[in-house]
């Protein structure tokens, strides 16, 4: 206990001090109480009316912003997923697609046989027609070749023998020379 009273001797040795040293510097004690009271009333109403308002704006921006960002994942997610439907949309359209060429190739081939064998049997019948025109107008001929060499060789014979031939004996003479031709 020996320090207290040096302490106190000190203490009012420290405020005597202290107090010189205030006035020397114009320090007014009332006017620091007031200016202190001021301070305090003013950071009591800033707290009150300018802090927390902002403060709550703040907080009220950052769940906005959180909420933003939530809403950008979610788009995010929604925007992969619409993605790979795209893609798989695609890629069934794309399986139909080649299936509906492979089909319509197998029906364009059917048709195409179809067809060759629909030329083929009309070029067959054609010929047919053609050889059956053609021999027709063979034996046309040959019918028109036989009365002509049978008049040929009516006028021969009536030339080398004269007029000594009757027309009996000229017909047969020609149907001789046509059936020989026809052996």
């Amino acid at each position: 206990m020996i320090a207290s009273p040096i302490l106190a001797a000190a203490e009012g040795g420290l405020l005597q001090i202290a107090k010189t040293t205030g006035e020397q510097f114009g320090f007014n004690t009332p006017l620091f109480i007031s200016q202190a009271v001021s301070f305090v009333i003013v950071a009591v109403l800033l707290h009150k009316f300018a802090y927390k308002p902002i403060l709550a704006q703040l907080e009220l921006r950052r769940q906005k912003i959180a909420e933003g960002l939530a809403n950008a994942e979610k788009a995010g997610r929604e925007l992969a997923n619409a993605q790979a439907k795209a893609q798989e949309v695609i890629g069934q359209a794309g399986q139909q697609a080649a299936k509906i060429i492979e089909e319509a190739r197998a029906a364009a081939g059917v048709v195409a046989e179809q067809e060759r064998q629909r030329a083929i049997a009309d070029a067959q019948n054609i010929l047919t027609k053609a050889r059956e025109a053609g021999d027709a107008e063979v034996a046309r001929l040959k019918g028109e070749l036989r009365k002509e060499f049978g008049r040929l060789v009516v006028q021969a014979a009536a030339r080398s023998t004269g007029e000594v031939l009757s027309a009996d004996q000229k017909g047969r003479l020609a149907e001789d020379a046509v059936r020989q031709l026809a052996a």
